[in-house]
Parts: structure tokens; C-alpha cells; sequence
């Protein structure tokens, strides 16, 4: 890896927060419960210290305490922290072919949004047609939720009132702005079709093409893309792209569990 990559040190870390960690790193590698005394000799740390940050994680709920053998080790607090994380891996594990063929068949750059809030969506897959000429797009690349094809198509299963999809319509911005009832038009369109395009109005000369995900229980969880300059997709290619972007949806969908199915497996 270059090591511009890399990421940079902030100007100031801060020190229990780095000491805490490399204690729950001990602890997942140590292959049995440790006692506080060994872990602050290993870390050189404090044995006060020590004890008051670990005392703070079984609070949390990240380590648990060993009472008859006075000992430490980590709990399932932690899988749920990480959880998001892994879902989000394993979502684009399973979407990856999918992206691939979307955009070898269609010549567009195909990308996987998962929402991470009510008001972000983050860029977690990516498949890019053999071209010199393509939009390019960062993983890790975050947007407003409700913006441009994929904001249209999750818009159209958040099950929001019309007064407040307005409220994060206003938010957004546009390179040509649509009216908010011509974008409510849209998303109702959406919700009939099972796809949403957006041709130039987010990115000017762009034209993106969305599908939602949703799981089992019917939350939605993510968005499959197209992505292409308008002038290389006439209406005939925006509308093969939006039905196979539907299909793949509608596959990867009936892949995920839904709450219920997640909760039954804890």
C-alpha cells in the first residue's frame, strides 16, 4: 500500500482512549480470560488505570468480569459494535457480481449505497464498465439519503409524510434542481416501477439509474445503481438499465433476513 494511503495521526491522540483500546486488542488475542495485574504489565500501564478503563468496558458491556477468577475478557458488547461494520462487508460481498454484470451488460458505472442513517447513504461496492471514459466514484464516498436516483428510489419505501420527505428535499443540492412535486412525482413513479432515474439534475450531463434494497422484513437497507454520461444513454438503454437494476434488486432482497431473523439468531 502507498503510503499516502495510509491514514495521518491526528495532531493529538488521546491517551486513555488509545491505552483502552490496545486493551480490548489484548483481550481479544490473549485466548483465555487475564487478570488486570497482567494486562497493565503487558501494556505498561497503570494497574489504576487499567482497572478503571476496564472497569468502564464491563460497564459498557464490551469486556466481562470473571468473578470467581478475578479475570477479564471481552463480551458480546463488542460483536453488536462491529456488527454494523460486518453487515455492511458482507452486504457487498453478496452484491458484488451482480454490480459486475450490471456493468459489463450495460457499459455504466454500477455502485452499492447502504444507508447508514436516516440521512446518509455510504458508497460500499463498486463495478466499473471497461471504458477510458467513466464516472468515477470512491468507496467510502457518502451521500444525502434522498438525493439524485437513489435518494428517489429509497424515498419512495421510507414511509415518510409528505411534509417531512419536503423537509429533507429542501436540504438537498442540486446542479439543476428539480420542484419538490416533480421529485414527489418521481418517487411515486419509483414506488410503481421498482426503479428511479435521475437524468442531470444532481450532476449535470449524468443520468443514474436506482434500485432499493430491502430485507426480508421489508426495512430498507440499500440501494444498486447505475451510473453513466446521459449522452452515452438514450431513453431506449435508461430503460433495460432500470428493469435489470429492478430484477437484481428484488434477488439480492429475498437474500437478507430481515429484524426478526436477526434477533432469532442471537
Amino acid at each position: 500500500m502507498d503510503s499516502r494511503d495510509s491514514p495521518k495521526p491526528p495532531q493529538k491522540l488521546v491517551a486513555a482512549l488509545s491505552s483502552g483500546l490496545a486493551i480490548v486488542r489484548y483481550l481479544l488475542t490473549a485466548g483465555a480470560p487475564v487478570g488486570v495485574s497482567r494486562i497493565a504489565q503487558h501494556l505498561d500501564l497503570n494497574s489504576s488505570t487499567c482497572f478503571n478503563l476496564l472497569k468502564t468496558f464491563v460497564h459498557e458491556r464490551l469486556v466481562v468480569f470473571e468473578e470467581s477468577t478475578k479475570t477479564y475478557r471481552v463480551g458480546l458488547g463488542l460483536v453488536e459494535l462491529a456488527k454494523g461494520a460486518l453487515d455492511t462487508a458482507s452486504h457487498a460481498r453478496l452484491v458484488q457480481p451482480h454490480l459486475a454484470l450490471v456493468a459489463a451488460t450495460h457499459k455504466v458505472t454500477a455502485t452499492l449505497w447502504h444507508r447508514e442513517s436516516a440521512d446518509c447513504v455510504v458508497l460500499v461496492a463498486r463495478a466499473d464498465k471497461d471504458a477510458t471514459m467513466r464516472v468515477h466514484m470512491s468507496i467510502g464516498q457518502r451521500l444525502p439519503t434522498f438525493i439524485s436516483a437513489l435518494g428517489r428510489a429509497m424515498a419512495a419505501h421510507a414511509g415518510l409524510s409528505r411534509d417531512e420527505l419536503r423537509r429533507r428535499f429542501d436540504l438537498l443540492r442540486w446542479d439543476d434542481p428539480p420542484s419538490f412535486d416533480a421529485y414527489l412525482r418521481t418517487v411515486d413513479e419509483a414506488g410503481r416501477r421498482g426503479n428511479a432515474v435521475d437524468a442531470g439534475c444532481y450532476v449535470r450531463g449524468v443520468t443514474s439509474v436506482s434500485a432499493a434494497v430491502l430485507d426480508s422484513s421489508g426495512r430498507l437497507v440499500m440501494s444498486i445503481s447505475g451510473k453513466g454520461f446521459s449522452a452515452q444513454l438514450p431513453r431506449v438503454a435508461v430503460k433495460a438499465l432500470g428493469e435489470e437494476l429492478r430484477e437484481r434488486a428484488l434477488l439480492v432482497s429475498r437474500a437478507l433476513p430481515g429484524d426478526g431473523a436477526r434477533q432469532a439468531r442471537r
